[in-house]
């Protein structure tokens, strides 16, 4: 069967439940969410690895319209984000719209009909205007080791961490040392028999200020919601101030004085720090946050590897310098496909192309939400809307405020479809990588996520926040090209 909606979004996480809620408040219900997995989450969902845990604070890591006075921690739990989105939901009846285990098979738009053809295994739903937030922390990145299909023993990335799996007496081999590996490498050291960490790259670690909220702390909060808020604004004042040393080198020096005087204080082994010392500007790669990831490095049965990987045997990992040990199980802390998102490939636009073939290896949108060449496609935490220093939840609801004026411009003017200028989309674009050229991502020493197969940074957004949050205030509708509406489509056949 079929089904026609006002709008389709597809994900259930910060992007997707908030896009749906801010839909409700709106007075807006003629809308369906597509959710591949059996309950609502993503990033927090799919990410269960021990140790999970954000490295935003929990006051700014909460919808602005809905915070939460019961966080244990002042860096939240993987968990206990979960079960805030879960309950965000219910709370603001969005549940009844989302259709679990629905995953999308392809989009394609229809310009004769404008509207948005969807795919899953089992529907079609035709749909005037289509909402990615399928964020780009869900699909893991593998990295092509020469012989890993023959390996016999268990293997499995952090993000489908295998809880059935008992680690307990094993050697581990755990390759990558990026921020998922920092937190669950100390919660398996005591269990494993041996660990084997495969760096290929140290990475800038902080001490963590991360501390138990305190009874008094949830009871002032609970009564006096305006508190939170405060508490809330002061924190996001501060971690702006942080861009600074990414968007200039001068002001990373003090950071990374306090990065070196961490180790120090931790890493006694003049060795072990040598190879723990990263020769980049701090901020280059993802800076992590951690007091416990150095002492377990120190630990008798770890031993950090820094030598590259040259092949996987079946029950062994061999490295460059031809030393060959023995594991039984391989975890990969590797990552995300970040500048690769795998619903690029999914969605066709107005040209039949996906967006894959049209960046061509190189993302890139107006305002990080909207593509030339396909209509009503509003793409949640899309390209250069990614943070260093603060909250994505806070761009996220940036776009969501632009989705809404948007949506009442169409309806207002009589638009079936709306599609960004070209020439907007790519002169918003050049000032971006202009902004980026000289910052401690693009120049920093380093090999990143954060920049494509291209070299270009498709990945953050440069600078403070609020200013995306002031562009993104208001719809621009002179930067589109706004059609009429053609009369309602007959309903769309099975």
């Amino acid at each position: 069967m079929g089904h026609e909606k006002r709008i389709a979004i597809i994900g259930t996480g910060f992007a997707g439940l908030g896009m749906a809620i801010r839909l409700k408040q709106e007075g807006i219900d003629d809308f369906v969410v597509l959710e591949k997995a059996d309950d609502v989450g993503g990033t927090w969902r799919e990410n269960t690895y021990p140790g999970v845990q954000c490295d935003v604070p929990s006051h700014l890591y909460s919808f602005s319209f809905a915070p939460n006075p019961n966080w244990s921690r002042t860096f939240p739990l993987g968990d206990e984000i979960w079960d805030y989105l879960r309950e965000c939901a219910h709370r603001y009846g969005v549940m009844p719209h989302i259709r679990f285990g629905e995953e999308v098979q392809s989009a394609d738009w229809d310009e004769g009909r404008q509207r948005w053809r969807i795919e899953t295994a089992d529907d079609t739903i035709a749909a005037q205007v289509l909402v990615a937030g399928t964020g780009p922390l869900h699909e893991p990145a593998i990295p092509c080791l020469p012989g890993l299909d023959r390996f016999e023993g268990k293997l499995f990335h952090s993000a489908e961490w295998d809880h059935g799996h008992d680690l307990t007496g094993e050697h581990v081999a755990v390759v990558g040392t990026g921020a998922s590996a920092i937190q669950f490498v100390p919660r398996i050291q005591p269990k494993v028999s041996r660990m084997h960490v495969f760096q290929r790259t140290p990475p800038w670690i902080m001490p963590h200020p991360d501390r138990a909220l305190t009874p008094l702390e949830h009871k002032i909060y609970r009564a006096f919601p305006t508190a939170q808020l405060a508490m809330r604004a002061a924190i996001y004042w501060a971690r702006e101030t942080f861009v600074l040393g990414f968007m200039d080198r001068r002001f990373a020096k003090l950071p990374e004085r306090v990065a070196l005087k961490h180790l120090r204080a931790q890493v006694p082994d003049p060795e072990l720090r040598r190879k723990l010392t990263p020769d980049y500007t701090l901020g280059c790669k993802r800076v992590v946050i951690s007091n416990d990831y150095f002492p377990t490095l120190m630990q008798p049965n770890v031993e950090l590897v820094t030598d590259g990987i040259a092949e996987v045997r079946a029950s062994s990992v061999v490295t460059a310098d031809g030393a060959e040990r023995e594991v039984d199980t391989i975890i990969f802390g590797t990552g995300f496909r970040v500048t690769d998102p795998p619903s690029a490939h999914l969605v066709r636009g107005r040209d039949g192309r996906t967006l894959a073939e049209t960046w061509q290896g190189s993302m890139e949108a107006h305002l990080g939400t909207t593509i030339a060449g396909f209509p009503n496609l509003f793409f949640l935490v899309g390209p250069n809307t990614g943070l260093g220093h603060n909250s994505i939840v806070f761009m996220i609801e940036s776009q969501l405020n632009y989705v809404l004026d948007a949506l009442r411009t169409m309806e207002a003017r009589g638009a079936g479809s709306i599609d960004v200028r070209p020439v907007v989309q790519a002169r918003y674009n050049a000032a971006i990588q202009k902004r980026l050229r000289n910052t401690v991502w693009n120049v920093g020493g380093c090999a990143s996520w954060y920049l494509d197969e291209t070299g270009r940074n498709t990945t953050l957004w440069p600078g403070f926040t609020w200013p995306f949050r002031r562009l993104l205030r208001r719809f621009d509708a002179d930067h589109y090209e706004l059609r009429p509406a053609v009369p309602a489509p007959e309903p769309v056949a099975a």
